[in-house]
């Protein structure tokens, strides 16, 4: 610290300037901004961002471009027929789902001091499947925890997958998905059910009379399964793999109960869980005895994402909602 003379011949302490903290690393930018990035990012969109954070439009598009003023850089690539993120965008999206954990952590610890939980908890499920009441789950948990909010995401067309990239993508907090072969890379999973399956084929199907089948025997039906993704179509091409078959998908549907209706109408040939095959005469379920067709439903989370105080409380109360298959 140097000194200056000031009136009177005394001399005064210099201040020096003081140097941009190490720690300040975007002085002009809010959590909203990167908040609004991340949802921008997840739903390549600003109109569905707009909707998940329920806020206008205009909103969005004003935090995005005061984090590129701020950033010097593009953060979107924005066209008519092409939405995604640029390399710059791609680098900061990792960096601010951390910042993002870091500050709900932060408030979390604030919480706790008043041992109620706030906050929110998004939620991906697999719907149809069985193996747990989410149901019960989710009214028990609004019960005891009023103040965190919930948000639910079912499965879409790419089933398990989709979730799990939910997860890793911070889309979603913690899932329930399926796994039918080698889990997921990224996450961490946990076994809740192992889940049963039958063949299911029409009344008046020639193998309707058996009591059981082969893999062999219904290689060359028509089969009503599901998309790749989901855990159930997984376990299925795994166990004709195994079995050195090859079989015809020729309808694909995302719901089991659409595909015990399709069968029950004569429409193909399909695997169901044994607890939702329909109590009808329409249809009937077969057990397989040359393969397992089972596959298990899991409890997941990100790997690199921190789990918040409301997630863990969630996840706390799951073993009291599972529910056993058949």
């Amino acid at each position: 610290m140097s000194e200056v003379t000031g009136r009177g011949g005394r001399r005064s302490p210099r201040v020096r300037a003081a140097r941009p903290s190490e720690y300040v690393i975007l002085g002009g930018v809010e959590l909203r901004h990167l908040e609004y990035f991340v949802a921008v990012a997840a739903e390549r969109s600003f109109t569905r961002a707009a909707g998940r954070l329920h806020v206008v439009q205009s909103a969005v598009s004003s935090a995005i471009s005061a984090l590129e003023r701020e950033l010097g850089a593009v953060l979107f690539e924005r066209g008519a027929q092409r939405f995604s993120l640029t390399d710059a965008g791609e680098a900061l999206l990792p960096r601010a789902r951390a910042t993002l954990d870091a500050a709900q952590s932060a408030r979390d610890a604030v919480n706790e001091v008043g041992r109620e939980l706030h906050g929110s908890v998004a939620v991906g499920c697999l719907t149809g499947v069985g193996g747990i009441d989410f149901a019960g789950l989710l009214g028990e948990f609004h019960r005891t925890h009023p103040r965190v909010r919930l948000r639910l995401r079912a499965a879409t067309w790419d089933g398990s997958a989709g979730l799990a990239r939910s997860l890793v993508d911070g889309e979603v907090d913690v899932a329930f998905l399926g796994i039918g072969g080698r889990p997921f890379p990224h996450l961490r999973t946990r076994l809740l059910v192992r889940i049963p399956q039958v063949v299911v084929v029409p009344a008046d199907h020639p193998l309707a009379r058996q009591d059981s089948v082969t893999l062999a025997e219904v290689a060359d039906e028509p089969f009503i399964d599901y998309p790749l993704g989901y855990a159930n179509r997984t376990a299925n091409d795994a166990a004709f793999r195994a079995a050195g078959l090859e079989r015809v998908i020729g309808m694909e549907v995302t719901d089991v109960g659409v595909a015990a209706d399709f069968a029950s109408h004569g429409l193909g040939v399909t695997i169901l869980p044994t607890h939702t095959v329909p109590r009808t005469p329409l249809c009937r379920a077969l057990p397989v005895t040359d393969q397992s067709l089972e596959w298990s439903l899991h409890l997941a989370t990100a790997e690199q994402r921190r789990v918040s105080s409301a997630t863990a409380a969630l996840m706390a109360m799951v073993d009291d909602h599972l529910t056993l298959p058949g």
